[in-house]
């Protein structure tokens, strides 16, 4: 969005919906605009309940509501990230109404639903930006045709790149006046946990944040613990997290719905492990070089570095790993997932290419 936003030849149009708007989600478009970027269109599409049902009737939402928007706002190309629920609603409101579609993080692999999705996605989109090699050559695999795939890295690592070369990681003192729990002394080892849930396992989330939680306790590791997303199954999650807190205690961790990226990273950058299923241990983490303990299925078989263990979701399984990252430490850092510059690479591809909404197709 900053490098469309700076390019002469471009107009950034932002639409915001779903839990980017809900407080329980930790309200992002406040985050949003104080980063600088004017909304120009809301979406409410976010059914409640979180399960697969909501889900999908989520989605026919979001494929109700964005239609209206795209024709007020008359874009020359749909920008869409990834392979969450939202992004097969503007995807398809996109390509029924003959506006280019173009997709970042599409070709890669996870085994779950989001897999479905973003190859989906893939094949109604008319321009592709990849991630990773690995991921490019699965889009031209799908039949799509090279000169339209640029691999260009993931622009969450543009993010990555900006905050630790400028000395942005904000980690203020004021950190825990926020969320709730204790204060922790984050010049001590502690944990970072981002745990979603599979919704292809859905109903188990309860039981699987439990051993995560357990594991943890019984390391004696404080813990920074996020809020689930908004996909099926999160109620589970935060059901789990809330026993936890109110049943066991909670003590020296610390519980936030969400937190602004620079003090993310710059937690991610001090952790002595991050825990859970999140995609940044992935690829944020890889840059970074964070020791990640990767739970469950959730990102099987996506691109990883050295810096992630991958156990299933038995306790003991768990504990033995975060052990075994503790006494790792830091990871040296391989830029999987691209060198910072993909927001700029992907800004110049849209102002200068030309694409038909007639795909050609080669098998």
């Amino acid at each position: 969005m900053k490098a469309i936003q700076d390019h002469s030849e471009l107009e950034l149009q932002l639409i915001v919906g779903a839990s980017a708007l809900l407080d329980r989600y930790g309200a992002v478009i406040r985050l949003i605009e104080q980063d600088g970027f004017p909304i120009a269109a809301r979406v409410h599409m976010l059914i409640e309940g979180e399960t697969p049902a909501t889900m999908a009737k989520s989605t026919g939402l979001g494929l109700m509501e964005l239609p209206t928007l795209f024709e007020q706002l008359a874009p020359d190309v749909v920008l869409t990230v990834g392979d969450r629920f939202e992004t097969m609603a503007t995807t398809l409101a996109a390509a029924y109404m003959n506006i280019p579609v173009a997709h970042t993080m599409g070709g890669e692999v996870s085994g779950t639903i989001d897999e479905s999705i973003r190859h989906a996605v893939t094949k109604f989109a008319h321009i592709h930006f990849p991630a990773s090699q690995g991921a490019r050559d699965r889009i031209v695999k799908l039949g799509e045709l090279p000169e339209h795939v640029h691999m260009v890295g993931c622009p969450r690592i543009d993010l990555v790149a900006d905050i630790l070369n400028a000395d942005r990681a904000s980690l203020e003192n004021e950190l825990f006046e926020r969320g709730v729990g204790d204060h922790l002394n984050i010049d001590e080892p502690f944990a970072l946990v981002s745990q979603h849930p599979v919704t292809t396992e859905y109903g188990a989330g309860e039981a699987q944040i439990t051993a995560t939680l357990q594991s943890i306790r019984e390391l004696s590791l404080p813990a920074i613990v996020l809020w689930p997303n908004a996909d099926a199954g999160s109620d589970d999650i935060a059901r789990g997290i809330r026993k936890w807190r109110e049943h066991e205690g909670g003590d020296r961790m610390h519980f936030f719905k969400n937190l602004p990226i620079e003090t993310y990273v710059g937690l991610m950058k001090k952790t002595a492990c991050l825990v859970g299923n999140s995609s940044s241990g992935i690829r944020e983490g890889a840059f970074i070089g964070t020791p990640v303990v990767n739970i469950g299925s959730r990102q099987n078989a996506r691109d990883r570095g050295s810096n992630v263990i991958d156990v299933s979701y038995g306790k003991d399984e768990i504990k033995a790993a975060i052990a075994q990252q503790l006494d790792h430490g830091p990871y040296s850092m391989e830029p999987i997932y691209g060198d910072g510059q993909a927001g700029k690479r992907i800004a110049d591809i849209l102002a200068t290419e030309e694409v038909s909404v007639q795909k050609c197709i080669t098998y």
